[in-house]
């Protein structure tokens, strides 16, 4: 039986950046890029479903998700970032196979399956892949789960689905700031960040290089000015002889 020491170091929460994101999204360049900007904080990483996208940030377990719009915004804080191009997905030797993509109008004799109420993405493409219907998903979706016995095509004339980036509102942190500027493509450099935003040491003064003796003192001159400096040809007087 764990003791109580056991227990807590079981429970306590990890320190660092937390993220959760859906399948489909690929969060590889983004982790990259933290490490490289901030290498002395941890950055820890999840899948989650659609279904929970939402409540890992309510329950603590996120502090930021990558979700699927839409979702319910209630207490969050939601920044759209890029769409998801559609495809439909057939059982293999369907007859879309031999088109490079295919309108949503020229299927309208064909059963499509609700994703939803077959449980999820993964358990849609196994029906599809019976022979059941078809089933419209993201394409990046499609690819992660890469279902024998199935097909899929670009679609057109469908909506598309949206990804964005959210956090409860009330958390806002410069370590926050930092990951979603990141995200959006902001340089280390970008003012708006709040690595580059950090107070720089000053630097000593250089020194004087004209040096810091006594100044020489000014020569003496040694001729009188001449008076005719500058006057023109022939403007001396002459003296009567």
């Amino acid at each position: 039986m764990p003791d109580a020491e056991d227990s807590a170091e079981t429970t306590e929460p990890l320190a660092g950046l937390r993220f959760a994101y859906v399948a489909g999204v690929t969060p590889g360049k983004w982790i990259r890029r933290w490490e490289e900007r901030m290498p002395n904080f941890p950055l820890h990483s999840f899948m989650s479903d659609d279904a929970a996208q939402v409540s890992v940030l309510r329950d603590g377990s996120a502090d930021l998700s990558f979700v699927r719009l839409p979702v319910d915004r209630e207490g969050l804080n939601v920044i759209p970032l890029y769409e998801e191009q559609p495809v439909v997905v057939a059982p293999k030797g369907h007859e879309i196979s031999v088109f490079e993509e295919v309108a949503l109008d020229d299927l309208a004799e064909e059963n499509f399956l609700d994703i939803d109420e077959m449980g999820g993405p993964d358990m849609a493409l196994q029906v599809v892949a019976s022979g059941v219907g078809l089933a419209i998903l993201p394409m990046s979706v499609a690819r992660h789960l890469n279902v024998k016995d199935t097909v899929m095509r670009r679609l057109t004339g469908a909506p598309g689905t949206q990804i964005g980036l959210a956090w409860l509102v009330g958390t806002d942190s410069p370590v926050i700031e930092e990951f979603i500027g990141i995200v959006r493509g902001r340089t280390a450099q970008s003012s708006r960040q709040p690595s580059a935003q950090q107070e720089k040491p000053k630097k000593e003064p250089k020194p004087d290089r004209r040096g810091g003796g006594p100044k020489k003192p000014a020569v003496a001159q040694r001729y009188a000015p001449n008076p005719d400096k500058g006057r023109g040809k022939g403007s001396r007087k002459k003296g009567k002889r």
